[in-house]
């Protein structure tokens, strides 16, 4: 099970017995210019094979190297480097963890129990005093305890200050780690050893290694690391003959072999779970809690791609070389990070991180001259929390505890950075931040310290469910989900529209805008605080509360994520955060998207890379979403963004120089990512190109997205409803619906939320237009045009579902064809050249979903509401859009009639304005009785009730169309019927 190196504790096999034996490997690196002057002037040919080693390379230089990385790639290794003539024989990244502990106050010996430990660790403190640099780590196979000491660089100590505990605060901190561990999949002990003021103790059970400056070494020996003996629970277990020690490491420290412990006498082993330890002895037992291991499947051959698709050979330099890429990305991210595991956890290092001592604040601004932290805590005085910056970059300050021990900064402070820039001086929002609020009457966003105290954090109730065969998704925004001319919350939404969508009979809810956004009009997809949700619609506990109650009714949440642009807010988001045009986005015009006027990634940076990566898991991991629907994934696969370009289906079109092959890398590894630490997790890609192998596994040679979005179905149903229905061939209706790659699924839909907008039309504004406003009551006579929209609006849906693809998705309100369009509450714009766009006074009264009209049984939206219900539900009992059996027996453009089968089902659609057929042969596969499961017609659903359910149908031996078997049918105008056998329907 891939592990992040830097993670506290663990789980080992049950099959594997506990080792006994300690091995001590002790690497040592001289400092001085032979070790630091280095200089390496490009990475064209990949980056050193040790990571710590810190070259000095030119921030400008930096800049031009794209992958891979530097050798320092901004977040250290957990492993220090090795000398080429002694290869390096550390385990792998998940058996090692380390915890940063110390204190300035405390002079008694950390390890009297241990005389060995401390031998070595005083071996290696000389060697720092000396000017060297030292890093020890111990541990024993894969029940394994883990010691590690690394050289104490301190910073600059600012007199005064606030009255905390230490009353000093310390920037750019990397201090000795101490931590004993057993991994065991079914219990866990941890000897958590707790630091002093002024010490950095990253969560997650990370030492602190972002070093900025050389400091003098303080030799400390904290007194809270002192175990009373009679506190420690000691059990022995019995050794497996298959247990190893490290004679290397012997020799390099001067261990002897006698002087060892064992394992037993460093960790007591319980037998029904596991205990954790801090300095004062046994605090508390530890749940019994039983992980599946996750593992992010190694990158495979990439050639299985062109036995899917042979066509692809043609092309195979191209996809050979983008294969290569992302395996060489793969390697370089196992080498330097520990593997994409550790890779996508940089919120655990990156931003606010909070440990037992303290706040320890880090930001990636290379082209900043100066930093500090500004805040509420500190009355917004930028002199107060100076913060220093290492040789890559890395902004840092570490924030002690109060001497009250509350934290230097309260929950809920408003915080950003400030830094000398290029630019000039200006406060920024922290990149990494978790939580921004506008405050009321106040233009720029505000970021905020989110850390609430343990007894107001949500806690999961429900597990997360299986992902189901088919996906039946419901697309909605939490802000316009009010019947009301509001910004709904999301409290609201998991109370009162959840179950509406579980009644309506999705399995899915897919929801907008969940990233912060300053600019609400933006609909969401102008993001400027990419880890925060937003704030318009409550707390980030308020979330996490909406997606349990979801998972609670069996829902699948889906985030609708943005990584292809960025705002170009200045203000709020990352557009300019260090000055500089070319931090997070590409330089000059290949990073600003003309049309959506927003900025654009550069995926060829490591550190964009380690933000965009570890956002996908944030969410993932700490709001437990069930997937993502990547919006905007063509833009960012062709340097033309796919505008102004249209697609025939050529190959040339896919493969080559428009082609940026950074990002398909990048959709690569992120769905690399999701499949291999979260296998029920659904990835949905916008891609409106028809890319070949985008739904294909990465280890075959795909960008691995589960499902694309099928966007050329909604464009084929505006351009049908602009011409009349008279004119529509059925021909073009079906190849539109079925036109999609083989072993490549698809999510179809005929409208989402684009069509919704301000500027265009839903489906039921281009049937029945002004009439909705006079004509949809049942007390008054209807009109051609309201009885016509009616029935096409369902036809429409159900072929949609029944042919498009293996996943179907409806817009909120859709399903019973919400009047009019989403305006949002917007004032006037002046444009550079002059004009002005009017606004519509900042109403909300476009900016809702009026779900009442659905619900009133004296409207005939209830009738379209009731059959989109009927729909799902026969979806869900039937899953006829995952079938292995499909197939299209007729398409009659003068009958202008549609028949095919999915499953068991047979569906009939006759789209003739006028005609009804009796005794209609229907060729069918499977012989026997057929019922009606599905009428269009239905009075329930606003038809004319012109069938008798209770009819049975016979088959007969009369081959039709292709197919075995036939029984005849009254097909009645502008209706859709699906039949099925009478022994499934009973079922």
């Amino acid at each position: 099970m891939a592990r992040n190196a830097l993670s506290a504790v663990g789980s080992r096999s049950a099959a594997a017995p506990p080792q006994r034996h300690v091995s001590v490997r002790c690497h040592l690196r001289p400092s001085g210019a032979g070790a630091r002057g280095r200089r390496r002037p490009r990475f064209s040919t990949g980056p050193p094979p040790w990571r710590l080693f810190p070259f000095h390379i030119p921030m400008q230089m930096q800049r031009q190297c794209l992958l891979p990385p530097p050798p320092h790639t901004l977040l250290p290794h957990s492993f220090p480097p090795h000398s080429p003539a002694q290869p390096c024989s550390l385990p792998r990244a998940n058996n090692i963890s380390r915890r940063s502990s110390s204190s300035a106050s405390a002079a008694a010996t950390p390890h009297t129990r241990f005389p060995w430990a401390a031998r070595v660790k005083e071996r290696a403190r000389a060697y720092v005093r000396a000017g060297g640099w030292t890093r020890i780590c111990c541990w024993v196979g894969r029940g394994m305890a883990s010691f590690a000491v690394s050289g104490a660089r301190l910073g600059v100590v600012r007199p005064g200050g606030s009255a905390r505990s230490g009353g000093e605060r310390r920037s750019a901190v990397d201090l000795p780690s101490v931590l004993f561990r057993r991994k065991d999949a079914f219990s866990r002990t941890v000897l958590s050893c707790a630091g002093a003021p002024g010490k950095v103790l990253v969560p997650g059970g990370g030492s602190d290694d972002l070093l900025s400056s050389a400091e003098p070494v303080v030799d400390t020996q904290p007194e809270e690391l002192q175990i009373p003996e009679a506190e420690l629970t000691v059990e022995k277990t019995s050794s497996s003959p298959t247990q190893t020690t490290s004679a290397v490491a012997e020799a390099s420290s001067g261990v002897e072999a006698e002087e060892r412990p064992e394992l037993s006498e460093v960790i007591g082993v319980g037998g029904t779970g596991g205990t954790k330890i801090d300095g004062a002895g046994i605090k508390a037992k530890a749940p019994l809690v039983e992980e599946k291991p996750r593992v992010i499947p190694p990158p495979g051959d990439g050639q299985r791609i062109y036995e899917i698709d042979p066509m692809l050979e043609g092309f195979r330099g191209h996809l050979d070389y983008r294969y290569s890429e992302y395996k060489r990305l793969r390697a370089a991210i196992d080498q330097h990070e520990g593997g994409l595991d550790a890779f996508s956890r940089g919120y655990e290092k990156l931003g606010f991180t909070r440990s037992a001592e303290g706040i320890t604040y880090r930001e990636w601004a290379p082209g900043a001259y100066s930093a500090a932290l500004v805040g509420d805590f500190n009355n917004w005085n930028p002199n107060a929390d100076a913060m220093a910056r290492n040789e890559y970059g890395v902004w840092e300050i570490f924030l002690p505890n109060n001497a009250d021990g509350s934290p230097a900064i309260p929950h809920g402070s408003r915080v950003k950075i400030r830094m000398d820039t290029p630019s000039g001086v200006k406060d920024s929002i922290p990149a990494w931040i978790k939580f921004s609020v506008q405050a009321p009457g106040e233009i720029p966003y505000n970021g905020i310290y989110y850390d609430p105290p343990e007894e107001e954090k949500y806690v999961f109730k429900h597990p997360q469910p299986k992902r189901p065969k088919s996906l039946r998704i419901y697309e909605s925004h939490v802000g316009m989900s009010s019947p009301e001319p509001k910004i709904n919350t999301y409290a609201n939404f998991r109370d009162e529209v959840l179950p509406r969508i579980k009644k309506l009979g999705y399995n899915a809810v897919q929801i907008m805008a969940i990233q912060e956004h300053s600019y609400y009009a933006s609909f969401g997809y102008h993001v400027t605080n990419f880890f925060a949700p937003s704030s318009r619609f409550g707390t980030p506990e308020d979330l996490k509360s909406l997606i349990d109650k979801a998972h609670e009714l069996g829902l699948l949440v889906l985030m609708d994520i943005v990584h292809s642009h960025s705002s170009n807010n200045t203000l709020d988001g990352l557009n300019g955060f260090d000055g500089t045009d070319t931090h997070y986005f590409h330089g000059g015009p290949r990073g600003h998207h003309w049309m959506w006027d927003s900025r654009l990634f550069n995926y060829g940076s490591w550190e964009v890379l380690r933000f965009l990566l570890s956002n996908a898991r944030w969410w993932l991991e700490e709001y437990k979403f069930d997937g993502f629907r990547f919006d905007g994934v063509t833009s960012m696969m062709y340097t033309h963004h796919g505008l102004q370009v249209t697609f025939t289906g050529n190959y040339g079109e896919y493969f080559g120089f428009a082609t940026d092959v950074d990002a398909v890398v990048y959709l690569m590894l992120v769905n690399d990512l999701i499949r291999g630490l979260y296998p029920e997790a659904v990835s949905i890609g916008e891609d409106v190109s028809g890319m070949p192998t985008f739904c294909i596994p990465v280890q075959d040679g795909g960008v691995g997205f589960d499902y694309r979005l099928h966007m050329a179905v909604p464009d084929k149903w505006i351009e049908l409803l602009k011409q009349s229905d008279e004119y529509w061939e059925m021909g073009d209706i079906v190849h539109t619906l079925t036109n999609r790659r083989w072993l490549e699924k698809c999510v179809t839909y005929c409208e989402s939320h684009d069509q919704a907008l301000v500027g265009d039309k839903t489906i039921a504004f281009w049937l029945m237009d002004k009439d909705m406003y006079d004509f949809m009551a049942l007390d008054r006579p209807s009109t051609p045009r309201i009885d016509r929209g009616i029935a096409l609006h369902k036809m429409i849906r159900l072929v949609t579902m029944g042919l498009g693809g293996e996943g179907y998705l409806n817009f909120m309100g859709n399903e019973f064809g919400h009047p009019e369009w989403i305006d949002f509450p917007r004032g006037p714009q002046s444009l550079p050249n002059g004009s002005v766009i009017p606004g519509n006074n900042n109403s909300f009264d476009k900016c809702r979903r009026r779900f009442d009209l659905g619900d009133a049984d004296y409207l005939r939206y209830r009738g379209m509401q009731e059959f989109d219900q009927a729909m799902q539900h026969l979806e869900g009992k039937y899953e006829f859009m995952t079938s292995d059996h499909s197939y299209v027996s007729r398409k009659h453009e003068e009958d202008k009639v549609i028949i095919f089968e999915r499953g068991d089902l047979v569906f009939v659609f006759n789209f003739h304005w006028s005609n009804s057929y009796f005794d209609y042969r229907v060729g069918c596969f499977k012989p026997g009785k057929y019922k009606i499961v599905l009428d269009s017609d239905d009075g329930l659903f606003g038809g004319f009730s012109r069938l008798d359910h209770d009819a049975e149908y016979f088959t007969a031996d009369w081959p039709h169309d292709n197919r075995p078997c036939s029984f005849s049918v009254y097909a009645p105008s502008r209706t859709a019927v699906v039949y099925a056998p009478a022994g499934a329907e009973d079922e």
